[in-house]
């Protein structure tokens, strides 16, 4: 077996070459309508009526003024049942033919006039067989007889005989599922290797063993393959072993922090330092949470999902959204509402995406926001404007990243953590959806989500 990827498609080639030529050079030797040679039974009776005949012309006397009836007549009276028999004379007249055969005849007389080896043709209906040699006194005579071809060959057939280009085309026609079968063949580790990719890139990272068969290219490929998964996975669990130990460890001393600070503000009472103290300590353990929720939904293999209605998914995100808005003094307007759409998923990871993106609207906005939700049979755009002081260009893309901040000091006086359009991403492509930013025709900023339905049986 050959296990090297190019030496299999070298020989494949050839093969398929070989075949090609093969078929084009033998099948038109398979055509009904090539000369052969005579059965012994048929050269038997030949020469039985060239006998015959002989001796109707021998008891027949010649008459120089209608020598041709004789002739006539003798091949009308020894001709076969169904058949007839047809004489060319040395001078090359053909006797007993009709008008539309003498083609047909003249093109048989060329290529069998040797009465030593007679042969037969078929030309359609027709079988043309001889010659056999008739002698009367002086002159010579060449006998042929025409019979019924039985089962003659199609006109389709014939044709490709007679168009070696069109039998070259068929030939390629017909091999064309032979080579689709070998191509799909060859490609099939590349599929498999394909779709263990796309695997990997949607954060499932285990080992594939079928990928380590086939020729040896794709077979080290896909070793490699492997063991770069067992790399990955072994470094995913280190970083959530380390983020899991950092929170840990953070935890510990933020909470004395906390509790120091609430014992001197017993002692003392508020105090503007104990207030800013307070505001990062929150600050540290929003942040920390933040971290461990986008690590844990970055390396997660597969979320628990159920089907779900839109319009139950986030009617509780949407009213706090809204009444959140009012305390702020703001106005946050529903455009079009989520309607009874379907789509399967997780209803807390799609619960915070949608939470994210609108308290960043509300962290950001002077006055509006506005929130518009459509469909189509493909998926659910979700949309989110405000009225804020937006984001440049070079920014919109950058924004999703986690920990970028496009302005240190709005942000820190925002609260945000720069995690949360890092989660909303995550979690969006999580349920094989995107999200962008745009300009908003409020001003400020807009935020697009799409998620793909759940499609219908």
């Amino acid at each position: 077996m050959i296990n090297r990827l190019t030496a299999r498609i070298f020989a494949i080639f050839w093969l398929t070459l070989a075949l090609v030529l093969m078929l084009v050079l033998m099948v038109p030797k398979l055509d009904s309508r090539q000369m052969t040679q005579l059965l012994d039974s048929e050269q038997r009776q030949g020469v039985m009526l060239q006998q015959h005949v002989e001796a109707e012309l021998a008891a027949d006397p010649a008459n120089d003024l209608m020598w041709w009836h004789r002739l006539f007549r003798a091949i009308d009276k020894w001709a076969p049942p169904g058949q007839r028999l047809i004489l060319v004379t040395s001078e090359g007249r053909v006797i007993g033919a009709q008008r539309n055969e003498m083609q047909i005849i003249r093109n048989f007389i060329g290529q069998s006039d040797n009465a030593d080896h007679p042969q037969k043709k078929k030309y359609g209906r027709a079988e043309l067989v001889g010659p056999f040699a008739i002698r009367d006194g002086e002159d010579n005579y060449q006998l042929y007889q025409i019979r019924p071809a039985g089962s003659a060959q199609s006109d389709f057939i014939s044709l490709l005989f007679d168009r070696p280009l069109l039998l070259l085309i068929v030939t390629m026609l017909i091999s064309i599922p032979l080579l689709l079968w070998l191509a799909w063949s060859l490609a099939k580790p590349a599929r498999k290797l394909k779709h263990a990719a796309d695997e990997v890139a949607r954060g499932n990272l285990r080992q594939h063993p079928e990928l380590e068969a086939g020729p040896q290219e794709f077979l080290a490929t896909g070793v490699s393959f492997n063991q770069m998964v067992s790399a990955l996975e072994r470094m995913v669990t280190a970083q959530q072993r380390l983020l899991s130990d950092i929170s840990h460890e953070l935890r510990t001393p933020l909470t004395r922090l906390q509790l120091a600070t609430a014992l001197m503000r017993r002692r003392h009472g508020e105090g503007h330092e104990l207030a800013r103290i307070e505001t990062e300590a929150q600050r540290l353990d929003s942040m920390i949470n933040d971290l461990l929720v986008l690590s844990r939904n970055q390396h997660k293999n597969e979320l628990s999902r159920e089907v779900l209605k839109t319009n139950d998914l986030w009617s509780d995100v949407l009213s706090d959204a809204q009444f959140e808005a009012e305390q702020m003094g703001k106005s946050l307007e529903l455009t079009s509402p989520p309607g009874n759409w379907t789509l399967m998923g997780n209803p807390s990871a799609l619960d915070s995406a949608l939470e994210n993106i609108v308290r960043n609207a509300l962290r950001y906005s002077h006055q509006r926001i506005s929130v518009g939700f459509s469909a189509d049979q493909q998926g659910i755009t979700i949309t989110v404007d405000d009225d804020g002081p937006g984001v440049s260009e070079d920014d919109r893309e950058k924004i999703f990243r986690p920990f970028y901040r496009t302005d240190e000091a709005r942000d820190r006086e925002s609260g945000g953590t720069g995690l949360g359009l890092a989660i909303v991403e995550t979690a969006v492509m999580q349920h094989r959806g995107w999200v962008k930013a745009e300009d908003s025709p409020l001003g400020g900023l807009r935020l697009i989500i799409w998620l793909p339905l759940l499609p219908q049986r």
